[in-house]
């Protein structure tokens, strides 16, 4: 973002950013940045409080007539919130017990994630394919998890972590419809991470493909910064 910016004030255009990371802030010398004290992922504060939010963009823009750059600011107010800690969410019954507890759990989570997907009107959930393919790709980190090659699971090693992206998402969005609050920042990730047989496979797979020595860039995106061994 602070390299964008310095780029657009080249060719004469004013800039304004906000900034989640302090130190990232101070190192890149936008213009302007406004410095949020919120948790990451949530630059403009609250979920579902226009109010709030219209306070923070105020206070960027109110940054755009100056010249003394670069400017820094904090805004006043801070949020705190239990980021890391996992949503209560109710998992659904076993209804094949014939097949893997994380193919099974991800089928039954299709309900949930259709409901939130048809009130947000979109989904992150398209990398591969779509939802259609959430089962083969969890067969798919199943069977990495137990030692097979990305090739003989059924994924390219560069499909990895896109579909390790699309089995996030869909975790993700079907835990909004399992909850009745807004969660905190990180707590539908955490939720995935600590609670369910998927998040335990992508851990899994994650620590097999970093064992049988793959680039990082296979294996990362599959477990975020904070979760189970990272």
């Amino acid at each position: 973002m602070s390299a964008l910016a310095h780029v657009f004030e080249r060719a004469g255009l004013a800039t304004v950013g906000i900034s989640l990371v302090r130190g990232q802030a101070e190192d890149g010398r936008a213009p302007r940045l406004l410095h949020v004290d919120f948790p990451l992922g949530r630059p403009l504060g609250r979920p579902s409080d226009p109010d709030f939010q219209h306070r923070v963009l105020d206070a960027a823009f109110a940054l755009l007539p100056r010249a003394d750059v670069p400017v820094l600011v904090d805004f006043p107010e801070s949020i705190v919130d239990e980021s890391d800690g996992p949503l209560a969410c109710t998992l659904p019954p076993r209804s094949d017990p014939s097949s893997h507890p994380a193919v099974d759990e991800a089928a039954g989570l299709r309900a949930a994630y259709e409901r939130q997907r048809a009130a947000a009107g979109r989904t992150g959930v398209a990398r591969l394919g779509g939802p259609e393919r959430i089962p083969e790709l969890v067969v798919a980190f199943t069977r990495i998890a137990d030692g097979a090659p990305p090739e003989e699971a059924g994924l390219a090693p560069e499909e990895v972590p896109l579909g390790g992206l699309d089995v996030r998402a869909y975790y993700e969005e079907a835990a909004l419809a399992l909850v009745d609050h807004v969660p905190a920042a990180r707590q539908a990730e955490s939720w995935l991470y600590r609670r369910t047989e998927v998040g335990r496979v992508l851990v899994g797979a994650r620590d097999a493909l970093r064992a049988a020595e793959h680039p990082r860039r296979v294996w990362s995106v599959l477990v975020p910064v904070g979760q189970p061994g990272e």
